[in-house]
C-alpha cells in the first residue's frame, strides 16, 4: 500500500465514494422528477465507477505486475463509461426535447 501517498490515497478513495453517491442521487433525482432518462446516466456512470475501483485495487497492492490486467480493465472501463454517459445525455436530451 505504499505505492501512494496518504493525500494521494485520500483523494482516490474520496472520489470513488463520491461517484457513488453522485450514482445514488441521479437515481434519486429520476423518481422524484418522474423521468426515467436520469436512470440511465445513473447505470451509464457505472463502468466508470468500475475503472476508479480497479485503479484504487492495483494501487492498494502496489502496482503488482500480476495485476498487471486491472490497467487494461480500467482503460477499458472508462471508454465505456464514456460511452454509456454520453448515451445517457444523448436520451435525457431527448426526453427534455419530446413533447409530454
Amino acid at each position: 500500500m505504499t505505492a501512494l501517498s496518504i493525500p494521494t490515497w485520500i483523494i482516490h478513495v474520496s472520489s470513488v465514494i463520491e461517484w457513488v453517491a453522485a450514482i445514488w442521487l441521479i437515481w434519486l433525482y429520476a423518481d422524484a422528477s418522474e423521468n426515467s432518462s436520469w436512470r440511465w446516466l445513473a447505470l451509464g456512470m457505472l463502468p466508470a465507477l468500475v475503472s476508479a475501483m480497479c485503479a484504487c485495487t492495483w494501487h492498494f497492492f502496489d502496482n503488482a505486475p500480476d495485476l498487471e490486467w486491472l490497467v487494461s480493465l480500467q482503460a477499458a472501463m472508462t471508454v465505456a463509461g464514456n460511452i454509456t454517459m454520453c448515451a445517457a445525455a444523448w436520451r435525457i436530451w431527448r426526453s427534455a426535447r419530446s413533447p409530454i
